[in-house]
């Protein structure tokens, strides 16, 4: 299949070429707006979940109730008891109700409440229910009474949900730009060091920029039949320019070192796309597998990373394995055009001293193994004291105006309104029968005794729906918060009244319980699959249980470094954050999906030269070093190049995705070094022969079908071994 894949993007490279071109520049035109489709909120709620159901219920029998913007005033002169002030304030809410954009306006001068007033009396906020089915609506209907909330002689803050999501969705757009700024220099900088020459280096970024303009197009379609999260533009940036990268990598060093073997440069294509293109072709479909894991999970975040991040792989094996065959068809021999000389010290070495490390490895196979992951176990050993917490206004960057409005209403005011824990009771009985009311009063009683509940009144009511509003003292990400939810929760209502909660921690609570449940699931569907893969791959049923093992002590690594920077605050400083003391819930479900596909790509490359060595020689040890030394430059190089992309996002101002960048740069460092280059070969040496076993049907079976790096037909030319030595067949 991919022989003939590349023999058709070799005879017909111009029409390729055009057509990558037009996706290029309508990714560029019409992807891009993808930017503004896209939702701002954060889209972690599970639509069957307790919190959920309660928000719908309250919303269709009584109607919205949730706060869209908290405008927060504030004067050095007057006070909100001072008849300037009030003028002011109901002037406002005047306007807002002319302008037919919001559906309710609350403040201290219409409730009354003293939850409006800050301490000092000197600022108050307004809190704004906007028109709109959606956030799209809603959004909109923000931007048009903005300018109205304007008051002379009193500053104004806003935040609040439509505010925090329009400055999230902005500072992803600069995050991206930035990024992409910071990378771009380095990362041609690197890749002239690497190929040594302009023509192969710019061969990568031409990928990458299809993967990336291609996947815009995809989210953008996206958006027209489901809700596609913000945060998605931020996967599918960072990893369509990384997998391009890679995958770029593998096909054009092959394709150089094929080329003075070859006749013509269509044959050296073809040879490539039956080495490196069928490991290429493989590494991409068992990350693809991995993202797709992602939907398991019902939050609109996971399931747009997972639609978002197969788009982006399926996007960067096209570019590998189609644009890429029929660029190197057309170029040819000009790969290695506009040479670029290096100091002896800067080119790349033969691989002769990561033949001579897997040598010294291999005489020491129980140390080493029991060292390394002694190392990885002990970094890892944090994670087991993680605190899982959401996404709150925190991880904006501290100057954002959301943020300021959040802290103020935190550290000023009696309670923030986003924080209250809302109950959507039904009672058996109208609320305002005898009978439905006392049902009411008994629940409210009996609510208002869980100890750290504060208040407890009614926000809105019909038939025999009560929405309650309940303000606690327990932070609402605290355990504390989430034993007060589930106090609440355990509270038995009188006879006929059903209550259910949302707010506060209650989507925490439920978000723990979503992830939890579907977990496992996830963990087996990527474990079973990879396996298979694998096994196709390999040849073997040992091997890829060796792999799933090695991987999951990477994450374990950088599962331990995501708690001690993140939720214990090290390295906030240089990094830029604010710590929280906790960890996002969704963080080791994105991270398993990333940073496992990521895993196994390196794998698959190493592992498929071990093999084919195996194959050729029969000679166990000599083939694991001969692999590690024919890979080795490769597999660093792309990491180092990957590191680069990925420490790029990892300068975000929104906490989140700047956790995700670090927690994927140290799994890909620990795992292109100490895994690759020291464990693979440990754990090989111990196993021995038994890495090759298989079943005798299934083993007979992959003798005629299973993936290699060459054709059974057609084996790859001898390498002369010398004593101790291996000579060098790897150009890079």
């Amino acid at each position: 299949m991919l022989t003939f894949i590349g023999r058709m993007a070799t005879r017909r490279r111009g029409g390729v070429l055009v057509g990558a071109l037009v996706l290029v520049l309508v990714g560029a035109v019409w992807g891009t707006g993808v930017f503004g489709t896209v939702t701002g909120e954060a889209g972690f709620d599970d639509p069957d979940s307790e919190s959920v159901r309660a928000v719908d219920i309250v919303e269709e029998a009584i109607g919205r109730t949730a706060v869209d913007v908290v405008a927060l005033y504030h004067s050095d002169d007057l006070t909100v008891d001072d008849a300037e002030y009030e003028a002011a304030m109901t002037g406002v809410a005047d306007d807002l109700d002319a302008s037919g954009q919001v559906v309710a306006v609350r403040s201290y001068y219409s409730t009354g409440a003293d939850a409006f007033v800050s301490a000092d009396r000197a600022g108050t906020y307004v809190a704004i229910q906007l028109e709109g089915d959606d956030v799209g609506a809603r959004s909109d209907a923000y931007d048009a009474v903005s300018e109205l909330l304007e008051v002379p002689g009193l500053s104004l803050q806003l935040g609040g949900q439509v505010p925090m999501g329009q400055e999230i969705n902005g500072q992803i757009q600069s995050d991206i730009t930035r990024a992409e700024l910071m990378a771009m220099p380095i990362l041609l900088v690197l890749m002239v060091l690497v190929f040594r020459s302009v023509v192969a280096a710019l061969l990568p970024l031409a990928v990458g920029a299809l993967c990336i303009m291609g996947s815009f197009a995809v989210l953008r379609v996206m958006t027209m039949g489901t809700d596609v999260s913000v945060f998605a533009i931020n996967l599918v940036t960072m990893l369509g320019l990384g997998l391009a990268i890679d995958y770029a990598l593998f096909i054009v060093s092959r394709f150089r070192e094929e080329l003075p073997t070859s006749a013509t440069p269509a044959e050296a294509v073809m040879r490539t796309m039956r080495t490196a293109g069928r490991t290429v072709a493989f590494s991409g479909l068992t990350l693809g597998v991995s993202l797709l894991s992602l939907l398991f999970f019902p939050q609109t975040f996971l399931r747009s990373m997972g639609m978002g991040g197969v788009a982006t792989v399926l996007f960067a094996l096209v570019g590998a394995l189609v644009v890429l065959p029929a660029l190197l068809a057309l170029i040819g021999r000009r790969v290695d055009a506009w040479p670029v000389p290096l100091p002896r010290r800067l080119r790349a070495g033969d691989g002769r001293g990561w033949y001579r490390i897997a040598h010294a490895v291999m005489r020491r196979p129980v140390a080493v193994t029991i060292g390394i992951v002694g190392v990885l176990v002990a970094l890892g050993l944090p994670f087991l004291r993680v605190d899982w917490g959401m996404a709150d206004a925190r991880a904006l960057p501290e100057g954002t105006e959301a943020r300021q409005v959040a802290e103020a209403l935190e550290a000023d005011f009696p309670a923030n309104p986003a924080d209250a824990i809302t109950a959507a009771v039904t009672l058996p009985d109208p609320v305002d029968s005898a009978a439905g009311g006392a049902a009411l009063d008994d629940y409210m009683s009996a609510l208002t005794a869980v100890p750290g509940v504060e208040t407890i009144a009614p926000v809105g009511a019909a038939d025999q729906t009560v929405a309650l509003s309940i303000q606690y003292a327990p932070a609402p990400q605290s355990a504390d918060g989430l034993d007060l939810l589930a106090e609440l929760r355990s509270v038995q209502p009188p006879d006929g009244v059903e209550a259910l909660f949302a707010g506060g921690p209650a989507g925490l609570a439920d978000l723990l319980d979503s992830v939890s449940e579907r977990l496992p699931w996830m963990g087996l569907f990527v474990g079973v699959v990879s396996v298979v893969l694998l096994f196709l791959a390999f040849g073997s049923l040992v091997l890829p249980l060796k792999s799933i093992a090695m991987n999951l002590l990477s994450l374990s690594a950088s599962f331990g470094a995501i708690v001690l920077i993140f939720q214990d605050g090290h390295l906030s400083g240089p990094l830029g954050f604010t710590p929280t003391g906790l960890v996002d819930a969704t963080m080791p479900v994105l991270m398993i999906a990333i940073a496992f596909g990521l895993a196994m790509d390196y794998e698959v490359f190493l592992v498929s030269r071990i093999r084919e060595q195996w194959d050729r020689t029969g000679d166990h040890v000599e083939s694991i070093a001969t692999g590690v030394q024919k890979t080795a430059k490769i597999i660093t190089a792309a990491a180092l190049l990957l590191v680069i992309v990925v420490g790029a996002f990892a300068t975000s101002g929104v906490t989140f995705i700047k956790m995700v960048g670090v927690g994927l740069v140290v799994a890909i460092i620990v795992d292109a070094t100490i895994v690759r280059a020291l464990l693979v070969p440990a754990t090989m040496r111990l196993l021995g022969t038994r890495c090759w076993w298989a079943p005798g049907p299934l083993r007979r079976w992959w003798d005629r079908h299973g993936l290699r790096e060459y054709d059974a037909a057609e084996p790859p030319d001898t390498v002369t071994v010398a004593a101790g030595e291996v000579a060098d067949t790897t150009r890079v």
